[in-house]
């Protein structure tokens, strides 16, 4: 596969190739002399690089789990600081500190990759500056969130924390006393949530509770921390072998297993009964200020909820119009309710086994695979893989999720399929959601992303919420482009989650700016949707406890759409689509502005 090299690359590669040509090999000919103001924008380049990359280095030391995701193993045997004003205190000096320093670089002077870079690293500053003003430290996990289940599935031998010598398996060890400790400091900070008002919901605890008691085994062989140690590498053999197996299992009996049991006494006694009745982000302390920056967080846009939540509405109605197209297509007899009803109960959209689910995705992998240089002419190098949603967390999970492939390429991409509940998993989404989570969805944009030549690291490994599942969503767009959605049941799966996402834009501003209740919130999606109750609720109380994240999607999907649009009508039999997907990629996941700022240079250079 051709290296993937980002616009700004590709554009300064070919100006230095066009001097070079020109240059003598003659040792007596004199070099040019670069002029003062190229030597001083160098210069200034250096310096950025250099500042974003002591940055990542730096912040490992508040992150380590993220550096082994990263493939940098020296981090592997470390977790991160607990949970303490000190610790937040010290990051918001660190934060500071960067943000001074990155005002002293002279953006005038800085070009293309660079001048991208400057942008995206000062805004970034600037929005961890201002999450101190919010108290996110005294609700630190939920059901959706948080190192109980993150470190479950780390520990698990499937995911980014390798296995492979004995070494590993020490550095797990030792990681392992940095979470028990991290896990009391979580007690800590609820504790201190319930005197000053910022507790969770009851809804959420209640779903919290059996994550917790997942891990508190009385035999150690039932823990998922325990699978690393039915397959340890042949070449560990001997008393090393039984040395290493002893201590393991003594890691998790001493270690793991009493710090879930711990946090799982407090949070199923003490805390549930302090847990709130209430459920949206404006009821609680600062709660409207605190909601208003999520919305900027999660859209990188100046938007109120006031006008997502009628964009929204909209929305709904429009793909509600749609969907009755789509009944009377099949010659259903009877309303668009009824039609809900058909397709949430007939077992003809459903399949009975999990094994059968997973291999059905695995064949709509191929299938949309052979269609993709329709209109992409750049792939990712590495591959994806289907695999079933974890049993310890599927009870809360979403329906689908995507887990990046590793830098090295030791690791595939993960698509995750929730199997928990078979009816909340109809064939007729198989084809759009293969699209948004996997191909050219997440993957695409996640693994793209990570194999551009010349990113500066923060840029490979971050992101924007907006961007990423904006442009999971455009991509689900482009099915019928790409020759799917045939069969009309399929296109209704695609209208199905177009509508989920239209759908969150009401429900989470109502939820968070417009006091809706949780029950409003489930009724709401029910009226308009044929989506599970079951599916209903886990997507309900991922709002609650997401605030902002779900209105990431639309947004960014129709900034994105907002684009191609534009660059047809600017550029006409100019545009070319496969060359419009690569410049939305090839830069990484960017702000909105940011992004909007680049796409129009491009299309004025190619006008």
């Amino acid at each position: 596969m051709n290296r993937i090299l980002p616009l700004a690359t590709l554009l300064t590669a070919t100006v230095l190739a066009s001097c070079q040509s020109n240059q003598s090999n003659n040792p007596l000919v004199t070099p040019p002399v670069l002029p003062e103001s190229s030597v001083s924008a160098i210069q200034e380049e250096e310096k950025l690089a250099h500042l974003v990359e002591q940055y990542r280095t730096e912040s490992f030391e508040f992150s380590p789990i993220s550096a082994t995701f990263q493939g940098l193993k020296q981090y592997n045997d470390k977790f991160g600081p607990i949970i303490s004003k000190q610790n937040r205190q010290k990051q918001r000096v660190f934060e500071n500190q960067y943000f001074e320093k990155i005002n002293h670089i002279d953006s005038s002077k800085l070009k293309a990759q660079a001048l991208l870079t400057y942008k995206i690293f000062k805004g970034d500053r600037e929005q961890s500056l201002a999450s101190s003003k919010y108290p996110f430290h005294l609700a630190p996990i939920n059901q959706m969130n948080g190192m109980h289940n993150f470190y479950a599935v780390l520990g698990s031998g499937q995911s980014a924390q390798p296995f492979s010598n004995e070494k590993d398996y020490r550095n797990f060890m030792k990681r392992s006393l940095g979470f028990a400790e991290w896990m009391e400091s979580v007690v800590q900070s609820m504790k201190l949530g319930v005197k000053k008002g910022v507790v969770l919901p009851r809804s959420i605890v209640e779903k919290l509770i059996p994550q917790l008691k997942a891990h508190v085994v009385d035999n150690i062989e039932d823990s998922v921390f325990y699978s690393p140690l039915q397959s340890i590498p042949e070449d560990i053999t001997g008393k090393a072998r039984q040395n290493l197996k002893t201590e393991y299992s003594a890691m998790i009996e001493e270690t793991i297993v009493p710090a879930y049991r711990k946090t799982l006494q407090y949070i199923s006694t003490d805390y549930l009964a302090h847990s709130r009745k209430s459920v949206g982000l404006s009821d609680l302390p600062n709660g409207k200020s605190w909601y208003e920056y999520m919305i900027q967080v999660h859209t990188t846009l100046p938007l109120t909820a006031e006008e997502i939540h009628n964009f929204g509405l909209s929305e709904v109605s429009r793909i509600l119009s749609e969907m009755k197209k789509v009944k009377h297509q099949v010659s259903f007899k009877g309303n668009l309710a009824e039609f809900f009803n058909f397709l949430r109960t007939d077992d003809q959209f459903y399949f009975e086994k999990p094994e059968e689910l997973i291999h059905a995705y695995e064949q709509t992998k191929s299938k949309i695979d052979a269609t993709l240089p329709k209109l992409f002419e750049v792939f990712p190098q590495a591959d994806y893989v289907v695999k079933p949603v974890p049993d310890f967390q599927a009870a809360s999970s979403a329906g689908a999720s995507y887990q990046s492939p590793s830098p090295d390429g030791s690791r595939p991409g993960i698509f995750y399929i929730n199997t928990y509940n078979m009816k909340s998993q109809p064939k007729f989404i198989m084809e759009t959601l293969s699209i948004h989570e996997a191909a050219p969805g997440h993957h695409f944009q996640i693994a793209i992303q990570q194999e551009v030549e010349g990113l500066p690291s923060f840029r490979k490994y971050g992101g924007y919420t907006v961007f990423n599942e904006g442009w999971a969503l455009y991509a689900e767009s482009l099915g019928k482009e790409l020759g799917l959605f045939t069969d009309p049941y399929m296109w209704y799966g695609r209208l199905v989650d177009e509508q989920l996402r239209a759908m969150r834009l009401v429900v989470d501003t109502g939820l968070h700016s417009f006091g809706w209740s949780r029950e409003r919130a489930i009724q709401y999606m029910l009226d308009n949707s044929s989506m599970a109750k079951s599916d209903v609720e886990s997507e309900v109380e991922r709002y609650i406890v997401m605030p902002g994240q779900a209105l990431a999607y639309k947004v960014g999907q129709r900034k994105i759409r907002e684009l191609r649009s534009r660059g047809e009508k600017l550029l006409g039999k100019k545009f070319d689509i496969k060359k419009f997907h690569t410049q939305i990629l090839v830069d990484g996941s960017l702000p909105m502005p940011i992004l909007d700022e680049k796409m129009e240079a491009w299309f004025q250079s190619i006008k």
